[in-house]
């Protein structure tokens, strides 16, 4: 069976998985979202190993687009506002090395796009503080275990679900409304 050449892959850290990973799987174009970890120096880390703080791993989605229905630019504009880059080791309540913000890049055109985005972000006065976030080569992604992926979805009523993933969706929906997928 021949690849597809359409399809590419984007890897982020948003701080914590569940937090974002229903946000990228509501973008129209967006065929897969794998919560897992990447950026340590770790073979096959657990979510327990990743949270003590040893690894070096990043919380993060492996996202698979098709290029041809959005491009990487429009990933990285859902990135940039779905989380805050200004904060080091930490997202909300969230505290660690595994929270960073990060791009893991998977070419020399995402790692243009990405550092571009960043220092015109730094430049306009967005944010008050500097962004802090790590654009890094993509090495290996690790799947996360499966009760930990489609979090949001499948555990919509648990009170941090409610409470801190339903907020961000709820921003996110209104603020990229045009690009959602029709189901959403």
């Amino acid at each position: 069976m021949a690849e597809d050449t359409n399809i590419e892959r984007a890897t982020f850290s948003t701080g914590c998985f569940w937090c974002t990973e229903a946000i990228f799987q509501q973008l129209n174009g967006v065929n897969n979202v794998v919560s897992g970890y990447a950026g340590g120096h770790v073979e096959n880390p657990t979510y327990e190993a990743v949270c003590n703080k040893t690894t070096g791993h990043a919380e993060c989605l492996q996202i698979e687009y098709d290029k041809t229905k959005i491009i990487f630019d429009e990933l990285l504009e859902v990135f940039w506002s779905s989380h805050d880059p200004t904060t080091l080791n930490r997202q909300g309540n969230d505290v660690g090395p595994q929270y960073r913000s990060a791009i893991f890049y998977h070419n020399d055109d995402q790692k243009e796009k990405a550092e571009k985005y960043k220092d015109q972000l730094n430049s306009s006065g967005v944010f008050k503080d500097p962004i802090v976030t790590e654009i890094s080569p993509f090495t290996i992604f690790y799947p996360a275990e499966k009760d930990h992926q489609n979090y949001f979805n499948d555990n919509g009523s648990q009170p941090y679900c409610s409470y801190v993933i339903r907020p961000k969706v709820e921003k996110f929906r209104k603020s990229f409304k045009e690009k959602l997928k029709s189901n959403f």
